[in-house]
């Protein structure tokens, strides 16, 4: 699969989170300010998630659709993923 060039800058930012906060501990910040940032990179990451298998899914369906497929296979795939990334 190839990933949209959106999705590889989604995870650059969240990489430039964690070195933030990486940094952030050198330095001795304060574990709620800490934490207020991980909890950040995670909600980027959770979305990050979904793009990716909102993308695949729709691609998977477009395929199965030409191909003359179902697609409830996909579909409970897709969620099954989002499932198990929680």
């Amino acid at each position: 699969m190839d990933y949209a060039q959106s999705v590889i800058n989604r995870l650059k930012r969240i990489e430039g989170q964690i070195k933030g906060v990486l940094g952030m501990m050198e330095e001795g910040k304060d574990c709620r300010e800490i934490v207020t940032q991980l909890s950040a990179a995670r909600s980027a990451i959770d979305r990050t998630m979904g793009v990716i298998v909102s993308s695949n899914l729709e691609q998977c369906v477009r395929e199965s659709v030409e191909k003359g497929e179902g697609t409830e296979h996909l579909v409970k795939e897709a969620v099954e993923l989002l499932i198990k990334s929680r």
